[in-house]
Parts: structure tokens; sequence; C-alpha cells
């Protein structure tokens, strides 16, 4: 199986990977958020839809279509411009429609999964950092000149998610577990809701200033 690197290069990637996937971020915020607002299935389903945008873009890389965004001071201007606006977007949500409206009159939960599952997929492809990210990251655990290049690119992009994919869990269950606690108390959770609104705020300046180069 020629598309599967050798074993110094996997753990040495598996071990950047690890500390990638507990350093917060966008996605882990939404995971969180969703969790303690709509419970677990929802974090499950976000968390679905942010390694779906990962395999997205490992194929965008392996395929140099990546490059060519990037290359682009349009495509690269409107892709952050909605990141920015996308995350504004779910900051404003997370006041307007935080925690203090978990369950409705009628005992459902808010969130439909195949939303859940789209909020979590455009957190990801809408974030430019991610695209840049991917395009510096992979590369090096790869050799240009390496004619099975394209799927050892799309092997890695794949094993990352899967090796995130015990972190995403676990931080999803932790919140779910945490959210009935929150409930008893009202202050505490819309205390979290501006947090949660804040740190999607900061992260929308963030991706509207990233620079292609």
């Amino acid at each position: 199986m020629d598309f599967i690197p050798n074993l110094p290069v996997i753990l040495a990637f598996s071990l950047a990977i690890f500390l990638l996937a507990i350093t917060p971020g966008p996605d882990m915020t939404l995971w969180i958020s969703r969790s303690l607002r709509d419970g677990r299935a929802t974090g499950l389903m976000t968390l679905a839809g942010t390694s779906f945008g990962i395999s997205i873009h490992t194929m965008l890389v392996a395929f140099g279509i990546s490059a060519l965004i990037v290359a682009s001071p349009t495509a690269f201007t409107i892709l952050k411009t909605g990141g920015a606006g996308y995350l504004l977007w779910l900051a404003i949500q997370a006041v307007r429609h935080g925690s203090n409206f978990v369950v409705r009159a009628d005992g459902q939960r808010q969130s439909a999964p195949v939303q859940a599952f789209l909020n979590g997929l455009w957190v990801n492809l809408l974030n430019p950092k991610v695209i840049i990210f991917f395009m510096t990251f992979l590369p090096q655990f790869v050799s240009a000149s390496d004619p099975h290049v394209t799927g050892k690119l799309l092997f890695l992009g794949i094993w990352s998610i899967i090796l995130s994919l015990p972190i995403g869990l676990a931080i999803i269950f932790m919140a779910d577990g945490l959210s009935a606690w929150l409930q008893t108390n009202r202050k505490v959770l819309r205390a979290i809701d501006y947090t949660f609104a804040g740190v999607f705020s900061i992260f929308a300046v963030k991706i509207f200033f990233t620079q292609a180069r």
C-alpha cells in the first residue's frame, strides 16, 4: 500500500495532530456550545459536520484546489469574509437564542440533526485559516517528488480525522454531562452564552484579517 507513509512519519504526524486537536478553535467552541444547548446528539452531529469539512479540505489540498483559492485574491477575500460573517452570525445566535431556549414547549430539541451537521461543516469550510494550515501542514509529511503524494496526502487527512475523533467525543460527552447541572443554574448558563458569543466574535475578526501570504 504505497499511499501509507512510513512509521516514523505517521508517529510524528500523529503527535502533531494530537496537540492540534486539544487546541481550542471555532470547531471545538461549536461542539461545546451545541452540546450544552441541545444535548449530546446535536453535539455529535456538529462533530460529524466539522470532520466532513476536514475531509473536504484534505481533498482540496491533495488535488491542488486550495492553492488556486489562496492564489486568487478575490476568491480568498470572498472566502474569509463569508467565514467571518458566519462566525458573527453564530455569535448573534448565541446571544439571541442561547441556552435559555434548550427545550421547546413540546419537549423537542431546537436544532435538527441536519442543521447541526451543516453548522459544523460551514465552520470549517469557510475558515481560510484551515485552508492555509492544511496547505502548509500536510505537505511537510510527504515529498513533492513522491509519485504517491496525492494518496499519502489523502491518507494523512483521513488519519487526522480518526485521531481527533476521541478528543471531540470526550469534549461533547463532558459538555453534555454538564448541561443538566447548568439547567438549574440559569445565570451561569447565560454567562456561558455570552462567553461563546465573544469567542466566536474573536475568531471572526482573526479570520477576516487572515492573509493569504
